[in-house]
């Protein structure tokens, strides 16, 4: 069967992603054919340059689910060796495309490139795929835009988290499980639950107080503030601790996993003089993070 494939590492899967995602879709209808995602197993710097391996944005798990929900037809995830790296992106297209996947359409962007840098560009992958039998479509950009996966690290580096939702097309999601804290917020009147993640890989947004919506593994949702950071009022030393104050909830959530939805970031983390400001500051937190929520809901933005 005729296959219309593109090829990407495709982290966030964001909405550029899906703009390039439903061009094969169509694609493939128009030419009666399966549509197919090829990505790979790891970052393909993780093999050049391991020390410059950026934060993800999606967990492989997370990037397969995400994938999976726009309907495509099938996804092959190829492993990123040294000997995958080593392929020409003529021997990529006859090795890879046309022998293993039997792809007979390509659907990429004019700036993607693929394969061992040889300087090649989209002319001569059309050129290349019009000997080897693969014919190369080209990808528009979502709206003109340029939406990267690049872009939307950046925007979460600086707490940026309403311009990363934009640009994603749904918020930024971040897990972790329950685990012992100091109790510190109880004392303060806003008990919390402090996370630890098991996917150190994933990035973390800025240090910063956000308004976030919280989903948990037992699937119970509530509005919550979350503080990134070294609790400075607290002499905490240079630990980061993630600490989430869940809104009209008392119980235990010890050893849960917990989803973060970062809604709106709502300051940049800062010393109080006193535990008196902090919690007041604490309080005006509270009051804003109910308001942009509830804003958020009432306009349907918070969605996975």
């Amino acid at each position: 069967m005729n296959t219309v494939a593109t090829i990407g590492f495709f982290d966030g899967v964001h909405r550029g992603h899906q703009c390039l995602i439903r061009q094969v879709q169509d694609e493939a209808r128009r030419r009666g054919a399966r549509s197919l995602l090829i990505t790979f197993d790891r970052h393909p710097r993780a093999v050049f340059a391991p020390d410059s391996v950026p934060p993800l944005l999606t967990t492989p798990e997370e990037k397969m689910q995400l994938l999976r929900a726009t309907g495509i037809d099938a996804i092959h995830i190829l492993p990123f060796d040294r000997t995958m790296a080593a392929l020409t992106a003529r021997e990529f297209m006859r090795q890879v495309l046309r022998d293993q996947l039997g792809v007979t359409a390509l659907v990429i962007g004019y700036d993607h490139h693929f394969g061992k840098p040889q300087g090649e560009n989209y002319v001569d992958y059309c050129a290349f795929g019009q000997e080897l039998g693969i014919d190369v479509v080209l990808a528009h950009e979502l709206e003109g835009e340029h939406v990267s996966s690049s872009e939307i690290r950046r925007a979460l580096e600086t707490g940026d988290v309403s311009t990363a939702a934009y640009l994603l097309g749904r918020p930024y999601s971040w897990s972790g499980q329950v685990v012992q804290g100091h109790a510190i917020g109880r004392q303060l009147g806003f008990p919390t639950a402090n996370l630890q993640t098991s996917t150190p890989d994933k990035l973390l947004p800025a240090n910063g107080a956000y308004a976030v919506r919280v989903i948990s593994s037992t699937g119970n949702s509530w509005g919550a503030m979350l503080n990134i950071g070294c609790r400075p009022t607290m002499d905490n030393g240079t630990d980061t601790s993630i600490e989430v104050h869940l809104f009209d909830f008392e119980g235990d959530l010890y050893g849960l996993s917990l989803t973060l939805l970062f809604i709106s970031r709502l300051r940049a983390e800062r010393c109080f003089s006193s535990e008196e400001e902090l919690v007041h500051q604490l309080q005006q937190d509270k009051s804003v993070a109910m308001s942009v929520l509830a804003s958020a809901r009432d306009s349907h933005n918070v969605r996975m």
